[in-house]
């Protein structure tokens, strides 16, 4: 019986970084896992949600890395799946690290909502597009609205006003470390949605849709595991 084996081609960029992203991201979430124990006991729940983060992209990347080779398409829908998924993982990790300062879960839910309203708004424009400026603008500035909410409370809002306040040198500069995360790194992923069929990047300077993962990927990697590694550093400055 013959295994239909799919071979990823030394030239295919994207596919190499689907690869990549996959085993960086399954590294990092046993890391994470094995770290737990090394760290006082409220800091656990952090580099759990580390772990959860980087292990729910690391089983995506598997089968979106396997879907690209087989069909050399875009895997949109389970691209926002784990997205779903970890990006208000991602904002939880923001109300743990400030939860001793003071934080609500009010707060919590918030940037939960914020980062769905993002994330909704994202895949409208991006699955449903009809391969015009007009949906993908409009679309994309819905999706920058629940960005915004985000980036303004981690710079200027409840976030970092909670990390002033903590009394913690380490989450002051953790917090403020993962705020250029949201305003660097997040600003990677619009990049991606600009390349495709019908957005400004896409039509203006005739960057191809297939660049849309490659950007996607490179996200991914920066970011999730990023967060993980600031919210470790912490744990450990503050365990110490």
């Amino acid at each position: 019986m013959l295994l239909d084996i799919q071979i990823l081609d030394p030239n295919d960029y994207v596919g190499f970084t689907f690869f990549i992203g996959y085993m960086a991201m399954l590294a990092a979430s046993v890391f994470f896992f094995f770290e737990r124990g090394s760290v006082d006991k409220k800091w656990q729940l952090s580099l759990l949600i580390s772990g959860l983060i980087t292990g729910i992209a690391a089983v995506h990347y598997f089968y979106m890395r396997d879907y690209y080779l087989a069909t050399g398409d875009n895997p949109t829908f389970f691209r926002y799946v784990d997205w779903t998924l970890t990006v208000p993982l991602m904002c939880v990790e923001f109300y743990l690290l400030t939860k001793a300062a003071g934080a609500k879960k009010s707060l919590l839910w918030k940037l939960i909502i914020a980062s769905v309203w993002m994330l909704v708004a994202g895949y409208i424009g991006e699955s449903f597009s009809d391969g015009t400026a007009a949906h993908s603008v409009k679309w994309g500035v819905i999706s920058t609205i629940g960005y915004l909410y985000i980036l303004y409370a981690a710079w200027f809002g409840e976030v970092a006003q909670l990390a002033e306040n903590s009394g913690s040198a380490a989450v002051k500069r953790g917090v403020r470390t993962l705020a250029w995360f949201v305003l660097v790194g997040w600003a990677i992923y619009p990049i991606g949605y600009m390349c495709m069929d019908g957005g400004w990047l896409n039509t203006s300077l005739g960057w191809a849709s297939e660049n849309v993962d490659l950007w996607y990927n490179i996200a991914d990697a920066i970011n999730k595991i990023g967060f993980g590694l600031v919210v470790y550093n912490i744990a450990v400055t503050e365990s110490k």
